[in-house]
């Protein structure tokens, strides 16, 4: 497994660019946040009312063994970002404000942005050579910003 220094290391290439950069400060939380709203959508019957028993809850789960394996610290920072997120998400739905066209309007913009960024660095994505960068994003954020 790589370092978690490695894995900030090989995304940097990718994100030289100071717009690019400014542009990620923005989207990559955007998609986080909106990838897991998606995910808090998939219920289980026994547990309909509750994004923390939700696939967002189950993702998360997975999402910070991947974090905790490059070690402590990633792994709190990811737990208490998630945790946010599960809560905003599980806020915007108890007022019942049509989330997945939160979750959806969000997610696009993001990725619009990501694209946007990307023409200005010249490089392509780092998921395309790695999926596993689509986790180390939110890390580079906090590492870098």
């Amino acid at each position: 497994m790589k370092s978690l220094d490695s894995w900030l290391t090989e995304y940097s290439e990718s994100h030289r660019n100071p717009t690019n950069q400014w542009i990620h400060r923005i989207c990559v939380p955007v998609i986080l946040w909106s990838v897991v709203g998606f995910f808090s959508l998939l219920r289980w019957p026994t547990n309909a009312d509750s994004v923390w028993a939700s696939g967002a809850g189950m993702g998360s789960v997975f999402a910070l063994a991947f974090y905790l394996r490059l070690g402590l610290l990633p792994f709190v920072q990811m737990l208490l970002i998630l945790a946010c997120f599960l809560f905003t998400c599980s806020l915007l739905e108890s007022y019942q404000l049509h989330p997945l066209i939160w979750y959806i309007t969000l997610f696009l913009l993001g990725w619009i942005g990501q694209a946007i960024g990307h023409v200005y660095e010249g490089k392509k994505p780092s998921f395309f050579k790695d999926v596993q960068f689509l986790l180390i994003g939110p890390l580079w954020i906090l590492k870098k910003h």
